[in-house]
């Protein structure tokens, strides 16, 4: 775009906002907010590129939330814009963040973003169904995932060797609990994802056959790649059979000796390969990202698909890992 058009187009906006005492009133930030996003798109890091075009990133983190992150939500936003992503949604464990997609829009209406809701502690000692209905009837209809407790899911808990308990979504027999039950029929009724958040990989297969029973279509076993909720092949195949589909997250293959995360084993790109190839047409990939010490989601996802073209993933693959599924998982492909 040449410098006389740049011009133009900045004297329409500023003539436009600036109409009229009341007028200005009222428009005068929308108007400043579109002008400073155009400006910023002209200069953007992360430009229009062929690897990200279409792609969907359906676990990452952002500002604002309880821990550093490397971006906020609406930055994000526009620089995924410009990238050429297609969607994302955005992951908390502690706070809504499906409430804040919605004012993202009204800024950016080209975005397609979406949130989530984490059933942890901060919204009480066991998961939550009100909660999960209050966040499905949000304004936008743009929460379209529920998780299953994360940070304070009780099998983190028990592996941590923390004080406590957790949060169960089984009781002592190995049976879901009531509240759980209740989640997926919200999760089956909204049609959206039902995850296994971090349950361990024996908890998940139970989640995910009670769910397949009460009618949730889009089931999701997350970070099935990732340190202790690592499953097996045959455990991921069988989570397949009982009509899961499996996350896979890059942040593995990022962390770990000579990192800022040292306390985790990296995974090579050959490892992570192994767990895409199982079945790509029941599979996804996400960068789970965000991260104040790791490289940014956008550079993360970039270099994921660089990295698998490197080791022999087809591009028909890699499209259904980063586009297709996720994208159907969001309610986005028919």
């Amino acid at each position: 775009m040449n410098a006389i058009n740049k011009i133009n187009r900045r004297e329409f906006i500023k003539t436009s906002v600036m109409t009229g005492g009341a007028l200005l009133a009222s428009t005068a930030m929308p108007g400043q907010t579109m002008n400073l996003w155009l400006e910023q798109k002209d200069d953007a890091k992360f430009t229009n590129d062929d690897l990200l075009q279409g792609v969907c990133d359906i676990h990452l983190h952002c500002l604002p939330d309880s821990r550093e992150r490397s971006v906020d939500e609406y930055n994000f936003m526009k620089e995924a814009i410009v990238a050429g992503y297609r969607a994302v949604m955005f992951k908390s464990n502690d706070f809504s963040c499906h409430d804040r997609a919605y004012i993202i829009r009204q800024a950016l209406p080209q975005a397609e973003c979406f949130g989530s809701f984490c059933m942890n502690r901060v919204h009480g000692d066991k998961v939550n169904p009100f909660a999960a209905q209050k966040a499905i009837e949000t304004s936008g209809g743009l929460c379209r995932c529920i998780w299953m407790p994360t940070l304070d899911a009780a099998y983190q808990w028990q592996r941590e060797k923390r004080k406590g308990k957790g949060i169960p979504v089984l009781d002592d027999k190995g049976q879901v609990l009531p509240e759980v039950v209740k989640v997926m029929e919200i999760c089956a009724e909204a049609d959206i994802i039902f995850a296994t958040g971090h349950s361990s990989p024996k908890e998940s297969m139970t989640l995910i056959s009670k769910a397949q029973e009460i009618g949730v279509k889009r089931i999701v076993v997350t970070h099935a790649n990732s340190s202790i909720w690592t499953m097996t092949q045959d455990q991921i195949k069988r989570c397949i059979d009982l009509g899961a589909y499996i996350e896979y997250c890059y942040l593995p293959c990022l962390w770990g000796e000579g990192t800022k995360m040292p306390q985790y084993q990296r995974q090579t790109i050959k490892e992570f390969a192994s767990f895409v190839r199982i079945d790509p047409t029941r599979s996804f990939i996400s960068t789970d990202l965000g991260q104040a010490v790791m490289p940014h989601p956008i550079e993360g996802m970039r270099d994921c698909t660089v990295k698998l073209q490197s080791v022999g993933v087809s591009q028909s693959d890699i499209d259904l890992l980063v586009r297709s599924n996720p994208a159907w998982l969001l309610g986005l492909n028919k």
